[in-house]
């Protein structure tokens, strides 16, 4: 799996663990509710300030996001 199949997967599943909608989530790191959704279906190559910054809105590390 790429890297970016592995980030969207992640996201998404740290994102419904904390109960959060796309919509909330994206508020709360200042994204568009789109550019969430692109990120979770792997459509969309994020830079590393985007990935630190949805890192540090769930509360773990980088390497957890880009984890298999």
């Amino acid at each position: 799996m790429d890297v970016r199949h592995r980030l969207a997967n992640n996201l998404r599943a740290l994102r419904t663990e904390r109960g959060l909608s796309q919509e909330a989530f994206a508020f709360e790191v200042g994204l568009h509710r789109t550019y969430v959704s692109d990120l979770e279906r792997g459509a969309r190559n994020p830079t590393v300030v985007v990935v630190e910054r949805i890192a540090v809105a769930l509360g773990v590390t980088l390497g957890r996001l880009l984890d298999s």
